[in-house]
């Protein structure tokens, strides 16, 4: 199956707003050639209670590869910028936590493999697009 970036971002876009997503307001991917993807992540923490060096209202740019095996797949972060700033990617892990502990479920890390939808065994990136292969 084939799905273009625009898609993607319409689904995403979607899926954030039909589970009233409390801290993620924002996700855009941008689909590479071998598996490179880009994007941005806004993140609102206005109404939580944060630690004082976190900035309420986040914009987060990454470029990684999407790394496939087995079923499940993983995002291998190469660069991430916090606005316009690198940051390690354990910055982005204390933000999942942080979600994690508003919304009362496990917090994960940025690091972990995650299961793929069921019946999907490997996805494939390319410039625009992306194919799920079942």
């Amino acid at each position: 199956m084939v799905i273009t970036e625009s898609e993607l971002n319409s689904y995403l876009a979607y899926r954030l707003e039909t589970e009233r997503e409390e801290i993620t307001r924002e996700i855009h991917i941008k689909l590479l050639e071998r598996n490179e993807i880009e994007g941005k992540i806004v993140i609102d923490l206005r109404n939580q209670e944060i630690p004082k060096f976190l900035k309420p209202l986040m914009n987060f740019y990454f470029r990684g590869r999407l790394e496939v095996q087995e079923g499940k797949a993983k995002l291998d972060l190469k660069k991430l910028f916090l606005e316009n700033e690198p940051i390690p990617p354990m910055v982005l892990d204390l933000i999942i936590y942080i979600s994690a502990k508003i919304e009362k479920t496990e917090a994960s890390s940025i690091n972990d493999w995650y299961e793929l939808p069921y019946g999907i065994d490997s996805i494939e990136t390319h410039s625009g697009w992306l194919a799920l292969f079942y």
